[in-house]
């Protein structure tokens, strides 16, 4: 799968000191999301995670859905997932809102019933927003240092 946007140099400069089959499965993901909607606006932090968000604005709670990595794995998050219909249970999480898919290989996204959540995640953060502007493909930086 063809990356459509190239990694921003902070997040980047994280993202190097993971092992290169972890990079290798974020860079499928990230393509991933990306092709099912090319103008979300990717957001990306280094809290307590590496983190890039996708969002159908330029603000964090219009993200439809987040990669969190970690030391040696990262999920699909959903940041509404709880609100979401997945009549195939392909959600996890006890939170009041958030719910995510452990990814531990190509085959834990790359079918239908997942394309399926993240086009319902986008309408409902699209649905749900109130921001001037929409889906402009940006990517925008949080990281410090």
């Amino acid at each position: 799968m063809s990356e459509t946007r190239e990694l921003h140099p902070d997040f980047l400069r994280h993202l190097k000191y993971k092992e290169q089959a972890l990079i290798d499965l974020y860079l499928e993901l990230r393509s991933f999301i990306l092709s099912i909607h090319p103008n979300s606006n990717e957001l990306l932090y280094h809290t307590h995670a590496l983190t890039s968000l996708y969002s159908v604005s330029e603000k964090m709670s219009d993200a439809f859905c987040m990669i969190p990595i970690y030391t040696n794995h990262f999920n699909l998050g959903f940041n509404k997932g709880a609100l979401l219909n997945d009549p195939n249970n392909l959600l996890q999480g006890t939170g009041k809102l958030i719910r995510h898919i452990p990814i531990n290989s190509t085959e834990d996204f790359q079918d239908k019933k997942v394309k399926g959540l993240l086009e319902n995640a986008i309408a409902l953060a699209i649905e749900d927003s109130n921001a001037k502007k929409l889906n402009e493909g940006l990517t925008i930086s949080k990281i410090k240092g």
